[in-house]
Formats: structure tokens, C-alpha cells, sequence
């Protein structure tokens, strides 16, 4: 969290501030962990200002400020974090602000709770390079199946896991794989090379509207409320989870067999036994 529908909602929710000149960069006073800005703050502060925001752009589970120098200003939420033009959360995690110009928004903030997103300007060409090149995997929304099927069906990887590698598809994490998986029928412990051909298509079916539907709802806000849209209000789409932190409940799919829980690579998976068969 957040993932691509989270980050996608972000992005949606700060586009008025296309167009907008850039006054000022603020690494904002914290008490708590501080984040990772590089270049340092000074450094960013003198390239960014004065300059335009030429558009809002996403890049996997990245919001990306595309300015007209070139170069790229990249929001990375990681666990907790959040770009927002509305009131924060709370001040106390305030990490980052950029004070804007000529447009209807004043302020873009970035609010990290856990303190571990990131925030980098990079240049077009160091953009490309570290960022580009096949570096990150198609985004999810636009991979196509027989893509998804070239990069996966030769992995011993568990398709679960396989899912959150970014160089493989960009976007998907632990909440929406869970909930793919499980739409699809398909065990979250397959290795991807035991994936038949008709349920690597179930898989690309159900991440392509999951995803959009999870766009629809503005993203998943979990018991513990961190995540909010770019106004500061919570998303909906929890509201529709097959099987995510749901273990112990009856699953509502099929109505029999109770939601299951496994840790796959330090991370928790959700599925159903009954529904997902190996």
C-alpha cells in the first residue's frame, strides 16, 4: 500500500495542478524518521523553482511531476505515503510542500506516516536511465496477456510473488494480487510455469478490472485509515474485498470454506481453499 489504484487516484486527484509554476520545494519540519529527498532540499529547491508543471503522470506506483526543463519530480508513497492538495492527515507527518502559482491550487504536500516514501528529481536522461529501459515491467493496466504470459510462464516463482515483482508488471501489490488470484481461481503457491494458458487469462481479465474498478472507488482504506485520496478522504474499494485481512471469515465466493492466510516471501496472502484449488 498504496498501490497502482491508490497512486492512480493520487494523480487524478492533484491534475489541477497542471499548469501551475513551482515557488518554492520545503522539506517541512518533522520530529519523526526523516524521508528520503534527494537532491538534497536546497539543490531541489533551486531547480524546481520558477518552473512549470507541464503534467501529472504515473509511473507504476509512482506519481511523477513532469516539468518543462525536463526533468521529472517523483513521488514514491511506498507504505504510507500520500500526495495531497488538501488538508494532511495530521501536520505531524508532514514531510515535503511545493508552494504553486498560477493555478487554482496553492500547495502540493506530501504526508508519509511510516516515513518511508521518497521524493527525487531526476533529469530526462536520468530519468530514462534508471526508470526506463525495461527497468520497471509494462504497467498492469496496459500489459497484454500474451506480454504477461512471456514474462511469467517460465518462473518457478510462486504466482503470488511473482505478481509483486515490478520488473515483471508494474502496479500490482500485495492487496490487489490477493484479490486477482482469487477472482481468477487460481492458488496463490503455483508456480508460474504450472499456470495453465486459460488461467493466465482469468489472471489478466481479473487484474485489468480489479484495477479499474479499485480506480472507480478511489483506492482501499484499510482498519488503520492511512490511506486517503489527494482531498484527504478515504476510498471505498475496501468495501469490495473477496479475501484480503479477511482470514477466518466464510469466503464470499463460494459461501463454504473460510478465508485462508500464508506468508508468502514476508508477505501476507489471502486466499480461499475452496475457490483456489492447486
Amino acid at each position: 500500500m498504496p498501490e497502482l489504484p491508490e497512486v492512480e487516484t493520487m494523480r487524478r486527484g492533484v491534475l489541477a495542478i497542471e499548469g501551475a509554476t513551482i515557488e518554492a520545494a520545503q522539506r517541512t519540519p518533522c520530529s519523526k524518521r526523516p524521508i528520503s529527498i534527494k537532491p538534497r532540499i536546497d539543490h531541489l529547491n533551486r531547480r524546481v523553482s520558477g518552473t512549470k508543471i507541464v503534467s501529472v503522470d504515473r509511473l507504476g506506483k509512482r506519481v511523477v511531476l513532469r516539468l518543462e526543463t525536463g526533468d521529472r519530480l517523483i513521488f514514491e508513497p511506498r507504505m504510507t505515503g500520500l500526495v495531497l492538495i488538501g488538508n494532511p492527515p495530521g501536520r505531524e507527518h508532514l514531510r515535503f510542500s511545493l508552494a504553486l502559482a498560477d493555478g487554482p491550487v496553492q500547495q502540493l504536500l506530501f504526508w508519509d506516516r511510516r516515513g518511508l516514501g521518497r521524493i527525487t528529481l531526476l533529469t530526462a536522461r536520468q530519468y530514462q536511465e534508471k526508470l526506463g529501459d525495461g527497468s520497471l515491467g509494462p504497467d498492469a493496466l496496459e500489459i497484454t496477456l500474451p506480454q504477461m504470459v512471456q514474462r511469467f510462464q517460465s518462473s518457478t516463482t510462486p504466482v503470488k510473488v511473482a505478481l509483486l515483482d515490478q520488473s515483471r508488471v508494474a502496479g500490482v501489490g500485495n492487496l490487489y494480487a490477493s484479490e486477482i488470484l482469487h477472482l481468477a481461481k487460481v492458488h496463490p503457491g503455483t508456480a508460474c510455469k504450472k499456470v495453465r494458458k486459460n488461467q493466465w487469462q482469468r489472471i489478466h481479465q481479473h487484474m485489468q478490472a480489479v484495477l479499474q474498478l479499485a480506480i472507480e472507488h478511489e483506492g482501499s482504506t484499510l482498519s488503520d485509515g492511512t490511506y486517503r485520496n489527494a482531498l484527504n478522504d478515504p476510498g471505498s474499494y475496501q468495501n469490495q474485498h473477496c479475501v484480503y485481512d479477511r482470514e477466518g471469515q466464510r469466503c464470499s465466493t463460494c459461501l463454504a470454506a473460510k478465508i485462508q492466510r500464508v506468508v508468502q516471501s514476508q508477505r501476507s496472502t489471502f486466499y480461499c481453499k475452496q475457490c483456489q484449488k492447486r
